[in-house]
């Protein structure tokens, strides 16, 4: 391995330590708590799932204090699952760290091999292309490693950066956005918002995601997460949405008995808020 320098780590022996503290009381717990007893890989996945969106909630509040109690309790986790695979003599703590720092090195030739990438592009695509290869006939597809539960538009965004890393995307993101006016286009063909009559609720679906999906494509050859900007969009929505119900109140209405003219002047007022 080539000798690779790096900034000199002072507080490494106290993160070791930190560490080994959390591997005793993951055992202490396992050993002795009534309801750490009980646990199973199975039963700590959906409480996984929630701490991982309860992380991400505290990272687009950027909230640092939240972002560290959150990774404190991913960390639990990812401790608790290796004590329960050892105690099924599959693999343990050791097997777990050994195995990302083996996938890190093999993944990062441009660091730990001859091979050059002088920007993030190249990284990616060399990532993929040794992911195909470590895959060998098992699942030969580069879409093959997008998880099949992944919400929709996370999944469409990792389904794009995987075609990329192979080469197969757009150019220039103006070619981006003639597919994207393309597939209004036909959306509003199966769509038509100023007819009457009854659509095909399935082709109009189709053409949807389609929109839907160029437009995930539009937004990352510009550099924005959709995910994260829909999510914002959210939180905008419920903050005035509840400014709405809060003066609403405060002024003797129900906000069930309202018109939408009475609630849109609301709106007005907490979008200056």
């Amino acid at each position: 391995m080539p000798d690779i320098k790096t900034t000199p780590d002072p507080n490494r022996k106290a993160k070791l330590e930190a560490f080994d503290r959390l591997l005793t009381i993951m055992d202490e717990l396992r050993e002795n708590c009534p309801w750490d007893k009980k646990q199973t890989l199975e039963t700590l996945r959906h409480l996984t799932i929630e701490e991982t969106y309860e992380l991400s909630d505290a990272i687009i509040e950027n909230d640092l204090d939240e972002i560290r109690k959150e990774l404190g309790d991913l960390m639990l986790h990812n401790v608790f699952y290796a004590r329960i695979a050892s105690e099924k003599k599959a693999f343990d703590i050791t097997d777990v760290l050994n195995g990302v720092c083996d996938k890190l090195i093999e993944r990062h030739p441009h660091i730990y091999g001859d091979v050059e990438a002088e920007d993030e592009q190249t990284v990616k695509a060399n990532w993929e292309k040794i992911k195909l290869k470590e895959k060998g006939n098992k699942n030969p597809s580069v879409l093959g490693g997008v998880p099949k539960s992944l919400p929709a538009l996370i999944k469409a965004m990792r389904i794009q950066e995987k075609a990329r890393g192979i080469g197969f995307d757009w150019e220039k993101k103006e070619q981006v956005w003639e597919k994207v006016e393309e597939e209004m286009q036909e959306f509003k063909a199966e769509f038509n918002a100023e007819s009457a009559e009854e659509i095909d609720k399935e082709k109009a679906g189709q053409e949807f995601g389609d929109l839907l999906f160029s437009l995930i494509n539009y937004a990352r050859f510009i550099d924005i997460n959709p995910e994260e900007a829909l999510e914002r969009t959210n939180k905008k929505f419920i903050k005035r949405f509840q400014f709405l119900e809060r003066e609403s109140a405060k002024d003797g209405k129900s906000i069930g008995n309202m018109t939408l003219a009475e609630m849109d002047e609301y709106w007005e007022k907490a979008k200056q808020h």
